[in-house]
């Protein structure tokens, strides 16, 4: 038996080459995937790894990125290391926005992925293709748009054309921008319907994000969550973000 924890699992990651910001947006049946499965490296590149996943693969896999290894190379790597990659469905996006994956022979019906510069959408034990293309539709549609919303509102059009057989009970939605801490790190890991509760999440964590990124070097002037919050008018833009932007010219 192949070492790992067997999931069916559909998940899309990419890589904002204006922002430089990478994500990923997963969903699964068993407990806390969002805690085994995406690795990101900030600036770098993703990996994902699913199936019957070993998550020790991941770390192997951002630090080829932090070597300056393409993506290619990456996934190329990670099969040459594991005796047991024909059970597992592993994507990669690397700085330049080079993305590949790999969907193993032993993985159920359906399996498989999409690629295109800058993302990844794939899917293992999944009801139909539907999944996997209706990610990378809507992810495509929604172009212009932030990079996290477009993966959480791809996440819900996997769901829609059919999630995975046995349904789902655990997502998670994670994001990096330029530090070495996530920008967004949301997860539901037990739940009937764990990404409807993401978008709950998504949706009230969604104000604070810019007041996270920019509390840490200008404490003195962003105030309390309550203040920012009191602070911001719809559509404007987030206060303190541009000062720091002008300050760093």
């Amino acid at each position: 038996m192949p070492i790992g924890e067997e999931f069916s699992t559909f998940a899309i990651s990419a890589r904002c080459p204006e922002t430089g910001k990478y994500g990923v947006a997963i969903s699964t049946r068993p407990m806390c995937v969002g805690a085994r499965c995406p690795f990101i490296v900030p600036g770098l590149g993703v990996v994902v790894t699913m199936a019957v996943t070993d998550p020790r693969l991941g770390p192997l896999g951002t630090r080829l990125l932090e070597l300056g290894y393409s993506a290619q190379r990456v996934l190329d790597e990670i099969a040459a290391s594991d005796p047991h990659i024909e059970h597992r469905q592993i994507s990669v996006i690397d700085r330049d926005g080079n993305a590949v994956a790999r969907t193993g022979a032993a993985n159920k019906d359906w399996s498989g992925h999409f690629c295109e510069p800058d993302m990844v959408a794939m899917g293992n034990g999944l009801i139909s293709e539907r999944t996997a293309s209706a990610m990378r539709d809507v992810y495509r549609a929604m172009a212009g748009q932030p990079v996290e919303a477009r993966l959480m509102a791809a996440l819900e059009a996997g769901r829609d054309a059919g999630g995975q057989h046995g349904g789902q009970h655990s997502a998670a939605l994670l994001v990096y921008h330029a530090q070495p801490y996530a920008l967004i790190d949301l997860r539901v890991d037990e739940h009937d319907e764990p990404i409807g509760e993401l978008r709950r999440l998504f949706e009230l964590y969604k104000p604070l994000v810019d007041y996270y990124e920019t509390r840490p070097w200008q404490p003195h002037i962003i105030g309390s969550e309550a203040e920012w919050l009191a602070r911001r008018a719809p559509g404007e833009a987030s206060p303190g973000v541009g000062s720091v932007k002008e300050e760093a010219a």
